[in-house]
Parts: C-alpha cells; sequence; structure tokens
C-alpha cells in the first residue's frame, strides 16, 4: 500500500481473510492523507512510487518489512513541501511507464531508464514538470499492442493506442497526448490491455513534437 504523503507498508494477505461486514483495518492514516495505491506481491517485487513532482523512485520490495494491518507504514520516499504521491507501479519484465501531466502532454519510457534505490529517497525525474505540462497526474505500466484512456476535468474522452505515443528517456518533457482547452487539464489514464483488432472510436489526439531537452535532476 501507498499513501499521498509518501508512506509505504506491506502485509500479509492472510490477516485480510476474516472480514467483518464494516470492513478492517488496512492501514493507520495520518490527519490528512490518504491511500493512494494497493498492490498484491509475492515477495521479491520491486515498487516504483511517482510523485506529482515529476519524480520517481524504485526499490526492492524486501526493502519494506512485514506489518500488521494497523500499522501506519514507512516511508517510500520523501516528498518536498507541497507535493503527494499519484501512483504505486510494480514493475512487469518487458513493460514501459507511460507518464502523463495536466496540460496534455506525456511519453513512453523504458524501465531500464529508471534507476534502483534504496526507500525513503526523493528519486529521479519521471517527466519534466515544466510550466508547459504542469504537475504529472498519471504514471502508467504498459506493453506494446495496449490502448489508453485520456480524460479531462471537462468531461472531454480519447481513446488511443499506446503505439502511437513516443518513447522517450525519462529527462523530457514528451509529447501532446490530448488536446486540451485553456482552462482544461487532464485528470486521469486508464490502461486497457491488449484489446486486439477493435479499431472502433478511435479519435485522434495530436501528437506534437518531442522536447527532448534534457534537465538538471
Amino acid at each position: 500500500m501507498a499513501t499521498a504523503s509518501g508512506t509505504v507498508k506491506k502485509t500479509p494477505l492472510v490477516q485480510f481473510s476474516r472480514p467483518r461486514s464494516n470492513g478492517l483495518i488496512a492501514l493507520r492514516l495520518d490527519d490528512g492523507d490518504t491511500l493512494i495505491a494497493a498492490a498484491v506481491t509475492n515477495g521479491a517485487c520491486e515498487v516504483m512510487l511517482f510523485s506529482d513532482g515529476g519524480k520517481v523512485i524504485r526499490f526492492k520490495e524486501k526493502n519494506v518489512r512485514t506489518m500488521g494491518r494497523t500499522a501506519r507504514g514507512v516511508r517510500g520516499m520523501r516528498l518536498p513541501e507541497g507535493q503527494r504521491l499519484i501512483s504505486m507501479i510494480i514493475p512487469e519484465t518487458g513493460a514501459q511507464i507511460l507518464t502523463a501531466s495536466e496540460n496534455g502532454y506525456g511519453k513512453r519510457t523504458g524501465l531500464v531508464e529508471f534507476p534502483r534505490r534504496g526507500r525513503g529517497g526523493q528519486g529521479v525525474i519521471a517527466i519534466q514538470t515544466s510550466e508547459r505540462n504542469g504537475a504529472l497526474v498519471a504514471a502508467v505500466q504498459v506493453m506494446d499492442g495496449d490502448e489508453l484512456m485520456l480524460i479531462s476535468d471537462q468531461g472531454t474522452l480519447v481513446r488511443t493506442r499506446v503505439d502511437e505515443v513516443s518513447v522517450l528517456s525519462r529527462n523530457t518533457q514528451g509529447v501532446t497526448l490530448i488536446k486540451l482547452a485553456t482552462d482544461e487539464h487532464l485528470v486521469g489514464v486508464v490502461r486497457l490491455q491488449d484489446v486486439g483488432g477493435d479499431d472502433e472510436g478511435f479519435e485522434d489526439a495530436g501528437e506534437g513534437e518531442a522536447d527532448t531537452t534534457p534537465d538538471a535532476e
């Protein structure tokens, strides 16, 4: 489990084997904190945490000790004031990471680009959160053949193929994923896994030129 404040926690599934009608406590949250993601792991996985500041940290699951249901957890990522976690990914072999910003820009980046670090650090750049891009709003694990659904805060919905999104390095701004109005922002990205030959309903999202200018970390 991961929370918006950068806390992570690992709890054995057996502790959830006796559900109650009013639910079970899975994680004790500090005031103002929220759970942003939960995933089932096998004890030997890796974890990637992404912040809205465009940073990512990648570490081994074994670096998080096992805890009971009511425990608070430990620091997974150190966040600057005002930033929050927006995504947790358990990386799979052969996958790529698609990052998307609030102003509709994004890219695909290979897993090899993301170095493994110890738990609790500030991470490295996943995408530049420049004035053009705005904050990072989504980080999604994708495979060749997948599709994406992108939605804005004004209800604009675009469906596009993952293969049409440029593959770029971590330290870049990306390309246009969705065309947005001046006062419109991207709020969600959903992966549609290997949907095959269903071409109906596609809309051209409009891909811009990539800005590959590196920035200091």
